[in-house]
């Protein structure tokens, strides 16, 4: 598989994250523990259905389990817990700082150029526009946004951490979803009381599950093993505004000169931070 084929599989768990908030709207009412767990359970379960003996290639060293099990369950975590503590917007854009901390911690991995950090910076930009709504204001730190902090460096230090391990097959992300839902039941079961969802909750629990948080995980895993790091983090701020573009299509939020803004700010630095591989093509 070529570095760029890997990339653009990479960015498809970002195209599966753009509907994570749609998906997250019609579960509503559902505490956030506990869509988690019965998330990461389907997504588990789902790729064990599909390649029922993956499991085979779960006999890993625990480092490897506690990178896996961390990233995922550590910094959905950490989100959920921040926005509790601090205002949604807030902690929101401190967690979206991942992107760019991928492309910087890239270089201990490959070869880190002037227009990946340039690139990642545009994106952030426009991703502070999108998540902010165009509205600047300075908030006064609070536990609440070093926890949000604390998640971004948790997802992004899993996102390179799992080049070291490229040679551990991509199917035991499966068994990382299991062990994931197993931690969020509990977390749940200490911090929320159980809500039983409704028909088309379980709609879009299973639409989660399989899509945003399943199916993404094995892509992304893919991306940072075998991709290149730093396209893959300025390109993952494209997140944020394909999930404002599809509630606007389903009519749940307004376009704006804002979401204008925030496009070209992504799509240009995205461009420019992908330059080696566009020349390549």
């Amino acid at each position: 598989m070529t570095r760029g084929i890997a990339t653009a599989l990479g960015f498809g768990a970002v195209l599966l994250w753009a509907v994570l908030a749609l998906l997250t709207t019609q579960a509503q009412g559902i505490p956030p523990l506990q869509l988690l767990a019965l998330c990461f359970a389907i997504g588990g379960g789902a790729s064990l259905l599909l390649r029922p003996r993956a499991w085979r290639t779960w006999r890993q060293p625990w480092r490897v389990w506690a990178l896996g099990v961390g990233g995922l369950f550590g910094y959905h975590l950490l989100y959920v817990l921040s926005l509790r503590m601090a205002p949604p917007v807030e902690a929101s854009l401190i967690a979206y700082l991942w992107p760019l901390l991928i492309v910087l911690m890239s270089a201990t991995v490959q070869r880190l150029r002037w227009f990946h950090i340039a690139g990642a910076l545009l994106g952030l930009a426009g991703a502070v526009l999108v998540v902010s709504g165009g509205r600047f204001e300075v908030f006064a730190p609070s536990a609440g946004h070093g926890v949000a902090l604390a998640a971004a460096f948790v997802w992004s230090g899993y996102s390179v951490l799992s080049r070291r391990v490229a040679e551990v097959p991509t199917e035991i992300v499966g068994g990382f979803c299991v062990a994931a839902a197993v931690l969020s039941a509990l977390a749940h079961l200490a911090l929320e009381a159980w809500v039983w969802p409704d028909a088309g909750g379980w709609l879009a629990i299973a639409g989660l599950g399989l899509g945003p948080l399943g199916a993404a995980f094995f892509l992304w895993d893919i991306g940072c093993k075998r991709g290149d790091l730093a396209v893959l983090g300025a390109a993952s701020y494209a997140a944020p505004l394909l999930s404002t573009l599809v509630l606007v299509a389903a009519g749940l939020a307004d376009a704006s000169w804002v979401l204008g803004a925030a496009c070209a700010l992504i799509t240009g630095g995205a461009v420019l931070a992908a330059q080696d591989l566009l020349r390549r093509g």
